[in-house]
């Protein structure tokens, strides 16, 4: 019973960072972690889902949760709230990167703005977070996880220009972001869901392999338990799946 238990909190003392925490893959990894052993600080900006969120990890998993309501799109709110969670726990281990909106509507109908908006959260608020905990996860030989999308394996979904174009600038970035750290001990893991069958914004197809935000949860755990560069979840496609198997 001991050793199991033991096994079972593989998070012990890793202090995890995860934007966007209260929905979706945020909060169901926030609570997988914390089974986990991992100290958590969450950055939401809906203080009352944060507040709820932080109460339910401490009463049902007695773990140590730092809840920040912060705007993802501003560089120094992030800046701010990495610094909290410095002084509340010493550094990061894991930053996980879950912030994001999305944005239907055919390219040609879309006003350039609904493109700034979803790129200011999903590009712009990843690169903030990555920023601002870098040289914490330097110093700790930590690990990112960000979600993108292989440019040559996975078809963009008509409809849905502006989150497939943040995606991908998003898959560029921490690419080059894991090449330029990884020397430095850094590891650099990009999850390549194709649609997620809770996802409240898009257009989900009824397809038994489609991933849920819990499976896509558990694929994350299990990545970074292992330090992996690509995670592929089921539902992106075989070429996809492919890719995934032979990158490191």
């Amino acid at each position: 019973m001991y050793r199991k238990l033991l096994a079972s909190r593989v998070f012990e003392r890793q202090v995890a960072l995860i934007s966007g925490g209260c929905s979706g893959v945020g909060r169901t990894l926030a609570t997988r972690l914390a089974q986990a052993g991992a100290p958590l600080a969450l950055l939401d900006l809906d203080p009352s889902a944060l507040e709820g969120l932080v109460e339910h990890l401490v009463d049902h998993h007695n773990a140590e949760v730092l809840g920040l309501p912060c705007d993802v799109t501003d560089a120094q709110a992030v800046e701010r709230a990495v610094a909290l969670l410095g002084e509340r726990f010493g550094g990061i281990d894991l930053l996980v990167c879950c912030a994001a909106v999305g944005h239907r509507g055919a390219v040609l109908d879309s006003d350039p703005e609904a493109f700034r908006q979803v790129m200011a959260v999903n590009f712009f608020g990843a690169l903030h977070c990555a920023r601002a905990a870098l040289p914490s996860l330097l110093a700790r030989r930590g690990q990112i996880v960000a979600f993108g999308a292989p440019p040559a394996f996975s078809p963009p979904r008509p409809g849905h220009g502006a989150e497939v174009a943040s995606r991908q600038a998003l898959h560029g970035l921490f690419e080059t972001l894991r090449r330029e750290i990884a020397a430095d001990g850094v590891n650099v893991m990009l999850v390549c869901p194709g649609t997620v069958a809770d996802d409240p914004d898009g257009e989900v197809p009824s397809d038994d392999d489609t991933p849920s935000a819990q499976e896509i949860a558990e694929a994350i755990f299990q990545g970074a338990l292992r330090r992996r560069h690509l995670l592929v979840p089921s539902g992106a496609g075989w070429r996809t799946r492919l890719l995934a198997r032979l990158a490191p």
